[in-house]
């Protein structure tokens, strides 16, 4: 690869906001290191290098421990810095908690939040190290809302958050930034894999997944704490939910996600 461009990792690259994200990059004169679990990365490889970038697809199931190893291994074989990582992989499990299955809850928990933990720890000692580097974790407005019919997957995205901005308090000084994104209903796979779309959250509006990535994109150069991408009314919706009570938001979740429906990607 150009040791002369800028590098960036991107995870759950293959559609959707990741995507968008590793395309972002791309424009911006990175080249690229895109995962996912998909044999999709590979064409998704094949897209981005369109834009004068090298690009290389590692395809491996980050939600195992050895999955997360292999593309930190693929990362450091290269032996260039990486200047911006970015990890958006995630899936979602609809339905009611008690018809789910313990394995795919335990599934959500492993792509969202251990395989987040793991590669934040391999990756940002190598950032710290080059006395430099950027983090973006895509977390979600749903943190901030308890999610029946969503609970494991709402509870997810509050650890990205409230991780995201942890690691951003002990790492400063350092010379890295870390920034989380939350991006509200978007118009991905996420909804139909998810069986949503007979739901009242599967109807409403969604953002463009190019919208959320490009001020996504924005707010990680500028070294931003977080960001609400999307739509005004995506934006306006977020600073609203702050005005209700907890047990008001869980109720208005309820009404939206009801009934759930099967794993689903983000």
């Amino acid at each position: 690869m150009n040791t002369s461009r800028p590098l960036a990792v991107v995870t759950g690259a293959s559609s959707g906001i990741g995507f968008e994200l590793a395309k972002e990059a791309a424009v911006h004169g990175h080249d690229l290191i895109i995962c996912a679990e998909e044999h999709a990365i590979q064409d998704a490889a094949a897209r981005l290098e369109v834009h004068g970038v090298e690009v290389r697809a590692v395809q491996t199931d980050l939600a195992t421990y050895a999955g997360a190893e292999t593309l930190v291994r693929q990362v450091r074989a290269l032996r260039r810095p990486v200047r911006t990582v970015v990890l958006n992989a995630g899936i979602g499990h609809g339905g009611a908690f008690l018809d789910a299955e313990l394995a795919d809850l335990s599934r959500v928990i492993d792509l969202n939040i251990s395989s987040t933990v793991h590669l934040c720890r391999r990756l940002l000692e190598d950032l710290v190290a080059q006395g430099g580097g950027r983090l973006l974790i895509t977390s979600s407005v749903v943190a901030e809302i308890p999610g029946p019919y969503h609970a494991v997957y709402n509870a997810s995205k509050a650890f990205l958050r409230s991780f995201g901005l942890a690691l951003r308090g002990e790492l400063r000084g350092s010379g890295v930034t870390v920034t989380v994104l939350m991006p509200g209903p978007t118009d991905t796979r996420f909804f139909v894999r998810s069986g949503l779309l007979s739901t009242r959250l599967g109807r409403s509006r969604k953002d463009d997944p190019a919208l959320v990535a490009r001020q996504a994109y924005d707010a990680l150069v500028s070294g931003r704490a977080q960001v609400v991408a999307g739509s005004l009314h995506t934006r306006a919706q977020e600073l609203a939910t702050h005005a209700f009570p907890e047990r008001a938001k869980a109720t208005l979740h309820r009404r939206l996600a009801e009934p759930g429906g099967s794993r689903s990607h983000l």
